[in-house]
């Protein structure tokens, strides 16, 4: 009896296994960004964490009174469980009025998704469903200086961009520090023009603001730039239908 209560046992442990192999590798598919990045953060610096309505988690860094994202936003669903439609077309991507995100060059590079976040059009961000976590928000261009301000305005970049270039196409004409731990990235952008509209990976990178500060095009909303050829915070007022990386502070 005992033999045979053993052999009857074991399909059944050969099935549980193989229903928790499957379950593990499903997660994986549902959330396959976690844990590939490339960054090279700060070794020197505490990071904190914080995770997204997708399951992805992040590293986060306090500099002076803020704590931010050291990474960029990847998600794909907005706070309510809603998707966040992927637009690769960029015919379609210029003539949309409602939310999306894409990938530089469309690309499906779980490395790179995770390395250099998604690219989003301000109708994400300020879609009241919200892309960003309770307790976090899109910055404002005055959170910006705020974080220029602390680390003395025309330095700022040098204290924020990751160091060397391993993802940097070039050397920075400045010595890069990475101080705070922030590891600001290249991750281009995507430009709302004829052909693919895809520009500078490797060379700038240009995040979100919620301020839309020019009375005389209310088609335009200010991001900030930070490139390899300045040490300063760049910035200005561009249209609402390009795409640009999401970093968020606490709030």
């Amino acid at each position: 009896m005992k033999m045979k209560f053993r052999f009857l046992i074991l399909p059944f442990i050969g099935l549980s296994l193989l229903l928790l192999f499957l379950y593990c590798c499903k997660k994986d598919i549902v959330n396959p960004t976690n844990g590939k990045s490339t960054a090279l953060f700060n070794p020197n610096v505490t990071y904190g964490s914080m995770t997204d309505q997708d399951g992805n988690t992040y590293k986060t860094v306090t500099i002076g009174s803020q704590t931010w994202m050291a990474e960029n936003l990847r998600t794909t669903k907005y706070c309510n469980g809603d998707d966040i439609p992927e637009v690769t077309d960029n015919t379609a991507w210029i003539n949309l009025s409602t939310g999306a995100y894409c990938n530089y060059q469309n690309t499906q590079n779980i490395d790179t998704i995770a390395t250099y976040g998604r690219l989003y059009n301000w109708a994400a961000v300020n879609d009241n469903r919200k892309i960003i976590p309770n307790g976090w928000h899109v910055p404002t261009h005055d959170d910006w200086i705020i974080l220029e301000t602390y680390l003395v305005d025309s330095l700022a970049g040098i204290k924020l961009k990751e160091s060397g270039n391993t993802h940097w196409n070039y050397f920075p004409l400045f010595q890069v520090t990475n101080e705070t731990g922030f590891t600001a990235l290249p991750g281009g952008y995507r430009v709302a023009i004829n052909g693919d509209g895809f520009i500078n990976m490797g060379i700038e990178g240009g995040w979100w603001t919620v301020s839309e500060e020019d009375l005389n095009n209310l088609d335009n909303v200010y991001h900030v730039t930070m490139g390899y050829n300045y040490s300063f915070l760049g910035g200005c007022n561009c249209p609402k239908n390009h795409g640009y990386s999401i970093r968020c502070v606490m709030d």
